[in-house]
């Protein structure tokens, strides 16, 4: 998995803190906003600003520590996004899904369609 740059403002961190701290989901757009919150996460509850590169790989049996659910794109077999997705979900539930996904023509990478992963 290829490093990436992140910027976590201390405005986010507030806000995803507070959220945290009344019981809300986490809800993260994308694999990069997964992997930046994962690395900055303290204490599997708060987040702190921070800005870098993280080169955190996600992959079963990993267990998430503040993302709650997310969206993303269906992601190339093999790949190492789809070994995130799966860590998250479970390989049976993301399975079954890439198969709906392509049994109805769904477009998949980048610009492609995206799931709600809860």
């Amino acid at each position: 998995m290829d490093s990436e740059y992140f910027e976590v403002s201390p405005d986010t961190a507030m806000a995803i803190n507070q959220a945290r701290k009344r019981h809300r989901k986490i809800i993260a757009v994308g694999t990069s906003t997964v992997r930046a919150l994962e690395t900055i996460a303290i204490s599997g509850f708060q987040v702190t600003p921070k800005r870098g590169w993280t080169d955190k790989f996600i992959y079963p049996p990993y267990e998430y520590k503040m993302v709650d659910k997310m969206i993303t794109n269906f992601h190339t077999p093999q790949s190492t996004l789809l070994m995130m997705v799966s860590a998250f979900a479970g390989r049976k539930l993301i399975k079954k899904a890439y198969l709906e996904a392509k049994r109805k023509k769904y477009r998949f990478l980048s610009y492609g369609d995206a799931m709600l992963i809860t």
